[in-house]
């Protein structure tokens, strides 16, 4: 088998290289997607080997840029759309929930909208305003989308695979703070071996909590969990990789035997994913509880200025604190 240590960025670019190999149907659109290969490099090489005609550089107008992409969807081709940050997502905002999200439905099934939209998300890389955000609980709403994110190289490489085979509208989301972290990928393992891209995984099996994340906190909760086995706490970490659908089967299994559960994200609290898990674990889980489901999250605010983000992301002694906590009741 072909193993080789990847960073995520670029796994990612290694699996949408076999995209584009596989399906000369995939098309790769974007703000400087092309020539210069992305403001993150993940696009890097791929218009020099496949041509301007498939991997392209757009105009800085990203509800063009899905506009576009809904009607190469609606003619055959396998859209990936890169939206170059976070903050930039809302222009395109009503293209993506009035025309991605329900053409489908609309049209009673004849039309489907096979599209990526990638974006990379999340803080923790000393970026300015409109960089740093997470706003993954907007398009986890939106019934039509499915909502999917990455945690390590091996699922960056097969979920960015699977995502643009399937024919449904994804909105796929890149832990940026992550890009540059490395691991080991099986370039020829087939893309479902390991996990279907809507299933959560077991990223550390423990008996004593379960901790469920998902992107860029995942390595944060490994950590944490890392240093709570110093003390004798063996913590559960799931990595939910799929917020819409959402997969707890796993959790609900891991909760049921630890009792306690912690749901970690960088969002703010209110309104976000861990609102929706914890009411889902209360209900499926309520007579194994020993306590109440802990959220640690961002705060309820602006994404602050780089010099101070760190107070605002959840790390691992906030982690750990909830823990504890699950433990006091």
């Amino acid at each position: 088998m072909a193993t080789e240590t990847l960073t995520l960025g670029k796994a990612l670019n290694t699996g949408l290289r076999r995209a584009l190999e596989n399906d000369p149907k995939v098309v790769i659109m974007g703000e400087d997607v092309g020539k210069l290969g992305g403001v993150f490099r993940i696009t890097d090489g791929l218009q020099k080997d496949f041509g301007d005609q498939r991997v392209i550089d757009t105009p800085l107008a990203e509800s063009g840029i899905i506009g576009t992409a809904v009607g190469l969807a609606i003619r055959g081709f396998r859209p990936v759309c890169e939206i170059q940050f976070d903050g930039f997502v809302y222009p395109a905002y009503d293209q993506i929930v009035s025309q991605v999200a329900k053409m489908h439905y609309r049209s009673q099934g004849k039309v489907r909208i096979p599209m990526v939209i990638r974006i990379p998300y999340g803080g923790g890389i000393g970026a300015v305003e409109h960089h740093s955000e997470s706003p993954e609980a907007y398009f986890a709403h939106t019934a039509g989308l499915k909502v999917v994110t990455c945690a390590n190289p091996q699922d960056a490489y097969s979920m960015i695979q699977q995502a643009i085979a399937s024919d449904d509208p994804i909105v796929f989301l890149e832990p940026k703070r992550r890009y540059w972290e490395k691991g080991q990928v099986d370039l020829d393992a087939p893309l479902d071996a390991a996990y279907p891209l809507h299933s959560a995984r077991v990223a550390r099996a423990g008996t004593d909590a379960t901790v469920l994340a998902y992107g860029p906190m995942v390595r944060t909760c490994l950590d944490a969990a890392t240093a709570a086995a110093e003390d004798g706490r063996e913590l559960e970490v799931i990595d939910l990789r799929t917020l819409s659908p959402l997969d707890l089967t796993a959790a609900y299994e891991s909760v049921k035997r630890t009792g306690r559960c912690v749901v970690v994200h960088e969002a703010p609290g209110n309104l976000g994913l861990g609102s929706e898990i914890a009411a889902r674990i209360t209900e499926e889980c309520f007579y194994s509880l020993e306590s109440p489901v802990l959220r640690v999250t961002g705060f309820d605010t602006p994404y602050p200025a780089s010099r101070v983000e760190e107070e605002y992301l959840p790390d691992l002694d906030r982690v750990l604190d909830a823990v504890d906590r699950t433990f006091g009741w």
